[in-house]
């Protein structure tokens, strides 16, 4: 085990990383700047206890990983893990723990100021459905379940963060609120979030979320979402006493062709932007005509106006397919279209000069690695949106399988990711004399 002093003689070596102009278009100045003051916190001697005791920490966490992962947590369904993960966060030196009304956990460390907070958050949600066996099995150095990565080291990363803050006495004058979230996922549409950052809720002057697997990708840009449930009912019948109704299958089928096609144009004309449709399903037998089928469409943009763009092109092609299939039939009533929005994640971009994504760089060189901005859908597009300054950093460790039942973790380097969320938090929130 290496001291505290080894392991800041190592930490100040690695952090001759170069920087990059692509990262940040800001004055080199600025970039300076924020790597000076990095240097200045990891000086302090509480600093340099509670980075060696995170990698000590990360030697003994596995079997709370496989605790909290084999716990389902479904979007709405959150509140068994939230149970279990209020245990753990008072057990890692933090008083004051609670559940609020929609299932967030929410813990306390004060500072020394005058209640300025910063927000450290991880979801406690998974994007999978109940019933998903959630087992935790081994293959050499990796761990295999549905949810493992994705969010689940997240939480273990706040409670070693919060552990190594308490061990080595670390004091701030802001206070850190150290969340976990319900609803990040899916048709969760990020409720928890939402709750917390109400006009009602707890004072969030800077927003961290621990989401994603790259420690060294620092995310400013909020990747904009619209989810829409397509709905189209007929009458129903037999598939051969009932023949030429208007048949709400192959009207969805057709539909999702003419959105494909025109949705690519879209796509390969304009700002990032991707479309997905996710399930589908309606029908009672094999031999009925469907009185009813449906769709979930997910549709992501930096940019609002592609979101708006794609918009327009989903709902022209649902009407298309409709009419086609109302004139063709030749019996019954026509049939009937709902699009209903049952998501709607905000876009948006924190400015690259902001202290708060300078300091997200600056740890990132200074912990050997080379950093790059980017954009995803987290937690953090609600405060991007609402003007509060927020970024996304990585959970630690190696993974991937991602929304995938292949979904795998492993602890490679796992401290690096929780060394650098602990600098950027003490750095966001200051340091107290």
């Amino acid at each position: 085990m290496k001291s505290p002093a080894a392991t800041l003689a190592l930490l100040v070596c690695a952090s001759a990383a170069p920087l990059t102009q692509s990262v940040a278009p800001v004055s080199r100045q600025v970039a300076l700047e924020a790597d000076a003051e990095v240097r200045v916190i990891v000086a302090r001697p509480e600093i340099r206890r509670a980075l060696a005791i995170v990698r000590e920490l990360e030697t003994g966490v596995e079997r709370e990983l496989i605790v909290l992962t084999e716990i389902p947590a479904p979007p709405f369904e959150e509140a068994a893990r939230a149970a279990r993960y209020v245990e753990l966060l008072a057990g890692a030196g933090l008083d004051d723990v609670a559940v609020d009304e929609v299932g967030n956990v929410l813990a306390r460390r004060p500072g020394s100021g005058d209640g300025e907070t910063v927000a450290i958050v991880a979801h406690l949600d998974t994007v999978f459905p109940p019933g998903t066996d959630v087992t935790v099995r081994r293959d050499g150095d990796r761990l295999y379940a549905p949810g493992i990565g994705d969010n689940t080291r997240g939480l273990i990363l706040l409670l070693n963060v919060a552990r190594a803050l308490a061990r080595a006495d670390v004091r701030t004058v802001a206070d850190i609120l150290f969340v976990g979230s319900v609803g990040e996922e899916g048709l969760g549409d990020l409720r928890g979030t939402r709750h917390l950052l109400r006009a009602a809720g707890p004072r969030v002057d800077q927003f961290i979320a621990i989401d994603g697997g790259s420690d060294s990708r620092v995310v400013n840009q909020a990747l904009g979402s619209r989810r829409y449930r397509v709905t189209l009912t007929g009458s129903g019948g037999h598939s051969w006493g009932d023949f030429g109704l208007a048949n709400p299958a192959h009207t969805l089928g057709r539909a999702i062709f003419y959105f494909d096609e025109a949705a690519a144009e879209v796509v390969n004309g304009g700002p990032p932007t991707s479309y997905n449709v996710g399930r589908i399903g309606g029908g009672t037998s094999v031999n009925a005509v469907p009185g009813e089928s449906w769709a979930e469409v997910d549709m992501r943009s930096v940019d609002p106006d592609q979101l708006g763009r794609m918009d327009d092109v989903l709902r022209a092609a649902v009407e298309r397919a409709v009419n086609e299939q109302n004139r063709t039939r030749d019996r019954g009533k026509p049939l009937e279209v709902d699009v209903e929005l049952i998501g709607d994640r905000p876009s948006g971009t924190v400015d690259p000069g902001t202290p708060l994504v300078q300091r997200a760089l600056a740890v990132t060189r200074f912990l050997g690695l080379q950093p790059q901005l980017g954009a995803a859908s987290t937690d953090a597009n609600l405060p991007i949106a609402a003007g509060i300054p927020a970024v996304t950093i990585g959970r630690g460790g190696t993974g991937g399988g991602t929304h995938s039942r292949g979904e795998w973790w492993a602890a490679t380097d796992a401290h690096v990711g929780v060394q650098r969320a602990l600098l950027l938090l003490v750095a966001s929130a200051g340091l107290a004399d």
